[in-house]
């Protein structure tokens, strides 16, 4: 070990600190990162998907076991669940969906039924966001919404994401990850921002 000065151990030991709090190794490697943090440089794209279904789920299950009377807590958890819908929703619209519609037709009307099921929770996540925690239906509609998308979920990662391996090669996927992750740069996080409020408005109308 380095015969250094207390001053200097004191003054490494901060920098140490301030790099693992920033995400970076105390030797200098950069850490993995979750998704919403930037992620890695590029990766497959339905582990990457796979990964934002997890911490969706884990949001759930926080709403479920919530008390009645966490009002606050419930709050905070939908407002969390409508952000990561938001930014998921939008980017396997932009970018997963109609990639996969292209290189493996067979699947189109998988891609259409998932479509819709964007569009019910595009409503749901829309409407919740405009809803008072203690309103009378604020329970009840975030309960439907968590049951349509773990529907949704569980359809993709069994029957859907699977066919998608199939159909496509690594480095397929791999591309089309690094694009999502571009996508998730720019995705909306409210119902309300232009672009996510357009993807509501067309499920309405359409």
């Amino acid at each position: 070990m380095p015969n250094w000065p207390v001053a200097t151990w004191s003054w490494v030991r901060r920098l140490w600190l301030r790099r693992l709090a920033a995400g970076v190794g105390a030797v200098g490697g950069a850490r993995h990162q979750p998704l919403d943090e930037g992620g890695p440089v590029t990766s497959d794209a339905i582990v990457l998907l796979k990964d934002d279904h997890k911490e969706i789920r884990r949001l759930f299950r926080e709403f479920q076991r919530a008390g009645d009377r966490a009002v606050k807590k419930k709050a905070r958890l939908v407002e969390q669940i409508i952000e990561r819908l938001t930014v998921h929703t939008y980017v396997e619209n932009e970018v997963m969906y109609p990639e996969v519609r292209l290189l493996l037709p067979e699947l189109e009307d998988d891609v259409l039924g998932s479509y819709e099921e964007h569009h019910v929770a595009d409503v749901l996540c829309m409407e919740l966001s405009a809803m008072a925690p203690d309103a009378e239906y604020f329970d009840a509609k975030a309960t439907v919404l968590i049951e349509n998308v773990s529907h949704h979920i569980e359809e993709e990662e069994q029957d859907w994401f699977p066919k998608v391996r199939t159909g496509l090669g690594r480095k397929q996927l791999q591309d089309i990850g690094a694009r999502l992750e571009q996508a998730r740069r720019k995705a909306p996080r409210t119902p309300s921002q232009p672009s996510a409020l357009k993807k509501t408005i067309d499920a309405v109308i359409s």
